[in-house]
Formats: structure tokens, sequence, C-alpha cells
């Protein structure tokens, strides 16, 4: 009788030990399919300036082996002559090139990154140009005034704004622009995020436009 209590205790025991070690397998399962999919998601995600930078150069990355697919209207606005340009990574938009000339003496391009369709950075160049001294009527000297803007974006805010300014003439030694440090400077995206918005709702456009 003893020895029978025994083995049924026994059993007992090393059912319940089995019994713990599965539970804990399975909760350590769970755990790790957590830790994936949340690690997947901050992956997929930007939150810091750093993530900003390795996003940039992933879609320039994209461009340069023209891996990206495109779509563009143009658009007429009194003097002011542009073009749009969207570019998609497997129907996901990436980014949105606005580039227009206006008045003869001036240019602007702006390109918005765009990631989950957030904008997270703003490249902005603007290029005015004037006649330099010397040269001939024939042949005139011109030099371009060239400003540009870097702007990182955060849930639609500006987290950081640098901005640089040089000059390239069509004679003489130029400074290599790379060389020019960025300033960092206090900036308000409001209008250039209404002029992506308008851009978003002409996307499916074809053709040539009026103002945006």
């Amino acid at each position: 009788m003893k020895i029978l209590l025994f083995n049924l205790c026994f059993l007992a025991v090393v059912s319940c030990k089995k019994e713990n070690a599965d539970t804990i397998q399975n909760n350590s399962g769970n755990d790790n399919v957590t830790i994936n999919k949340s690690s997947e998601k901050s992956n997929d995600s930007i939150s810091s300036i750093e993530d900003i930078k390795k996003e940039y150069t992933a879609v320039n990355n994209l461009l340069s082996a023209k891996q990206l697919d495109s779509t563009k209207f143009t658009y007429n606005c009194d003097e002011k002559e542009g073009e749009v340009v969207f570019y998609y990574e497997n129907k996901d938009l990436r980014m949105v090139k606005d580039f227009y000339a206006e008045h003869s003496h001036f240019s602007s391009s702006t390109k918005y990154y765009v990631k989950n369709n957030k904008v997270f950075f703003i490249f902005k160049e603007e290029t005015a140009w004037n006649f330099d001294k010397g040269g001939t009527p024939e042949k005139p000297e011109i030099k371009d005034d060239i400003n540009e803007k870097r702007i990182y974006v955060l849930n639609d805010k500006a987290i950081q704004c640098l901005e640089k300014n040089y000059t390239i003439r069509s004679k003489g030694n130029n400074k290599n622009p790379d060389s020019v440090p960025n300033k960092e400077t206090k900036c308000n995206i409001s209008g250039l995020m209404k002029n992506y918005n308008l851009i978003l709702k002409n996307k499916d456009r074809k053709g040539e436009i009026n103002c945006l």
C-alpha cells in the first residue's frame, strides 16, 4: 500500500513539473513573438534625427539605382512654371519633388522625403542669378546665389533646421558647396506643409494644371 501511494505521489510531482515546464516554454515563445513584433515596429518607425538620416540615405540610394517608379504633372501659375514628380517604392510614396522657375532669374526646388505617408525630411534649394562684374554684353559673367535648407521633421513639426548660403560664379574659382558649413536656425514649416498637402490633392492629375 505504501509503495502504491509513493508511486502515485511521484507521478503527480513529475506531471506537475512537466506542466510547469511546458507553460514556461510556451510563455517564452509568446514573449519572443512580442519582442520580434515590437522590434519590427521600431525598425519601421522614425523617432530621431539619426533615424531620419538613415532613411534619407536609403531613399537617395533607391533614386540613384533607379529603383523607384514615378509620375508627374506640370503647372503654370502666372509667371511661375513648375513640375511635380512623385516617387514610389512598391506603390508607397517615398519622395515628392516640386521644382519651379519664376521671373527668369529665380528657381526653387523642394524635396519632401516620405515614409508611412509622413514627411520626415525636407530639402529646399533656392537659386537667384544675376549678372556679375566683368564680361561683355556678348559673353556676360553670371553668378548664382544659392540658399539651401535642410529640415528634420517628426509628426509634421520641424525638430531641427539647418541653412547655408553660397555663390557660384561662371568665371573664377568657386568654393566647394560641401565645404560650406550649415548653420542651425529657427524655422516654421507650415507654409511648406501647406504646399505639400496641395500637391497631394493634385497627385492623380495628368498634364498641366493652373495654380496649385
